[in-house]
């Protein structure tokens, strides 16, 4: 079966249960899951009902498919995302960002918790995606390409829509929320990082990372989607006053800092 059908069998078994037609796609990260609950749903669908959908194995990913309004706006959300440390492989981790695509969505706008490299970020900040590095050694295009879904070779100039990044800038500013803006860089996972790789990060250019959000974008990029990415920073990275990893700790500063992401979301979302 090709790539294109696949999509369209899973984008038939969502219509069979919606008709709605979503103009936003979200993508929900660790614990930043509370905007699915400002959504007016129209139908929630497990990730196991959808055909070529993987199975969501992080605890703080509830694995469910949204369809419904949100500020005024028809939006498709994913609550909960596939990562490639839970051993899918990349395509299977961006298949869900073709579904999106093909249910009619041009925008996408990606959320995850990451470790803040910059020393002027703490944890709790909000931080939105200019330009990421790709350190996943993997890129979802490699293979056969369907000219019909996007081109062979994708330019990456604006991988983080500029129109997008403005209309999160004007609204946090009238919200009075303070915005970082920096580059994410996504690595394998699940191991964290060492001192001498963040120091290596910092020196390539990262100011946050994680470990998602870039397959997400290129494939979105790829179909001629505009990306807003925004990451919480939850834990401060810093090599020369590294501490071992808390993941609770981690969880509950998402989840502090969710209250503001989803508002700012929610604004964004009506701006667009």
């Amino acid at each position: 079966m090709s790539l294109r059908d696949e999509i369209e069998k899973a984008v038939s078994v969502i219509r069979e249960r919606c008709n709605l037609e979503p103009q936003i796609g979200i993508v929900l990260g660790t614990g930043l899951g509370g905007l699915a609950k400002e959504i007016e749903a129209e139908a929630v669908i497990p990730y196991d009902e959808i055909p070529g959908f993987p199975e969501s194995t992080v605890e703080t990913h509830a694995g469910r498919f949204i369809m419904g309004t949100l500020s005024g706006k028809k939006v498709a959300a994913m609550e909960g995302r596939f990562h490639y440390y839970e051993g899918y492989t990349i395509k299977q981790i961006t298949f869900p960002i073709r579904v999106i695509k093909f249910l009619g969505c041009n925008v996408l706008m990606i959320s995850n918790a990451a470790g803040g490299l910059n020393q002027d970020f703490s944890a709790g900040d909000i931080m939105l995606i200019n330009d990421h590095i790709n350190l996943l050694c993997d890129n979802p295009l490699i293979g056969q390409n369907d000219n019909k879904i996007g081109p062979r070779f994708p330019d990456m100039s604006e991988p983080y829509s500029r129109e997008l990044i403005e209309i999160a800038e004007k609204v946090a500013l009238e919200e009075k929320i303070m915005l970082k803006k920096g580059v994410y860089a996504a690595m394998t996972g699940p191991s964290l990082e060492t001192a001498a790789e963040y120091r290596f990060l910092r020196i390539i250019g990262a100011d946050a990372i994680g470990m998602s959000t870039v397959p997400e974008d290129i494939v979105a990029v790829h179909m001629g989607m505009k990306v807003l990415g925004l990451s919480v920073i939850t834990d401060e990275c810093f090599p020369d006053a590294l501490k071992p990893v808390d993941i609770d700790k981690i969880i509950k500063t998402a989840a502090e800092a969710e209250p503001l992401l989803t508002k700012l979301m929610k604004r964004i979302v009506e701006c667009c």
